[in-house]
């Protein structure tokens, strides 16, 4: 179950906990749950990931469903994106605003029906969205229930992860477009099947009862192991996304950063009607945000990590060399690059693409230039 450990350990554990002996899994804590951060290296799974695919267990998400005939109304006034085009067996993606502006978590938003949606949230933030949700529903006819300990999640990611679910399902995948999804059997058990994930590959990401979850997990790394299907942990995931520019909470996003700040104008609709810190974000649009992501790439040996100071150079910036500009949100030695690759949030306008800034690693300012992101795109 997902209630915890026993003895000398408190941190939560998903229901595959007990195989991550079983395959050779180094744990860690992440965010209050003994998570696997890899089970051979970070590199031969993040290259398995980029090249073949890689089996993940994410099922420390939460999972919320939200029920009525307002719910449609109620998430629309919760989110950003606009739900209104939402119909059953789509997703959407979309952060969710404290009235300043901050971001409270982002999420997805699975149409199960006109009157039944499912949201998946990030793991650390599952009490915090759960009051947050049940908090404004109040005065809609809806009913918001938190259904993660009912559900496990597995992500399979990579080129090869559709030929390798296949074999499990007579669901026809060729069909499930990027955030689409499906309900069916797969090894004859009832799954929700997701074209989505979290890696900048193509993948699925598969939601079953917490006592099928093992089974699955075994029988995808049987049926793919010829085409060099790995599992994976949570330092892959990462190095995976962060090539990927896709935002972690926490990280890129947080309640001191808005979505405008962290570049997901795209998500943002202010056309659709009001939401929780819409206002905040129109008087930010207006103004200009203070701050703007942007993507580094180091021109010499390093690894930038999340915290260190970005520092303007006289290449290509606009604030007095030395001045500090901002903070990387999230770095790594790209695998697929071969370099060292950070995101960063800095005082907006100060640099372009193209632009020298320095990264203090260890006392030493580090040459890095300023690159559009992502880092990395898959080939269509």
């Amino acid at each position: 179950m997902r209630t915890g450990g026993s003895g000398v350990s408190s941190l939560k554990r998903t229901v595959l906990h007990p195989l991550y002996v079983e395959y050779g899994a180094k744990l860690v804590d992440f965010g209050g749950w003994e998570m696997p951060v890899q089970f051979d290296s970070i590199l031969k799974e993040h290259e398995a990931v980029r090249g073949a695919a890689g089996l993940f267990d994410v099922s420390h998400m939460g999972e919320f469903e939200v029920v009525g005939r307002e719910a449609r109304s109620f998430l629309q006034s919760m989110v950003t994106n606009d739900l209104s085009r939402l119909v059953p067996g789509r997703a959407v993606y979309s952060p969710m605003l404290y009235e300043h502006g901050g971001t409270v978590d982002d999420l997805l938003v699975y149409c199960l029906t006109d009157e039944r949606y499912l949201l998946v949230v990030n793991a650390a933030n599952i009490d915090k969205d759960y009051a947050w949700l049940s908090e404004h529903a109040t005065g809609y006819a809806v009913s918001v229930r938190n259904r993660s300990d009912e559900c496990a999640l597995l992500a399979l990611q990579g080129p090869r992860a559709a030929s390798i679910l296949q074999r499990l399902t007579s669901v026809s995948l060729a069909a499930v477009r990027p955030y689409r999804f499906v309900m069916g059997e797969v090894d004859g058990v009832q799954a929700l099947v997701s074209r989505t994930g979290y890696t900048g590959e193509d993948g699925f990401e598969i939601y079953v009862p917490p006592e099928s979850a093992p089974t699955l997990w075994r029988r995808l790394l049987a049926v793919g192991e010829a085409d060099g299907l790995l599992p994976c942990g949570l330092g892959a995931r990462d190095t995976l996304r962060l090539e990927a520019a896709l935002p972690l909470y926490g990280h890129e996003l947080d309640t001191d950063i808005t979505p405008l700040e962290a570049g997901l104008h795209r998500f943002v609709k202010f056309d659709k009607g009001d939401f929780i810190g819409r206002a905040s974000l129109i008087t930010q649009q207006e103004t200009g945000p203070a701050r703007e992501l942007v993507g580094l790439r180091l021109l010499h040996r390093g690894v930038p990590r999340a915290g260190q100071a970005i520092v303007a150079l006289s290449h290509g910036c606009t604030a007095r060399e030395g001045t500090c500009i901002g903070r990387v949100t999230s770095g790594t030695h790209s695998p697929t690059l071969h370099q060292g690759i950070a995101l960063a949030l800095v005082d907006a306008g100060c640099v372009k693409i193209g632009s020298q800034v320095g990264i203090d690693i260890r006392g030493r300012a580090t040459v890095a230039e300023v690159v559009k992101i992502p880092f990395y795109r898959r080939a269509r």
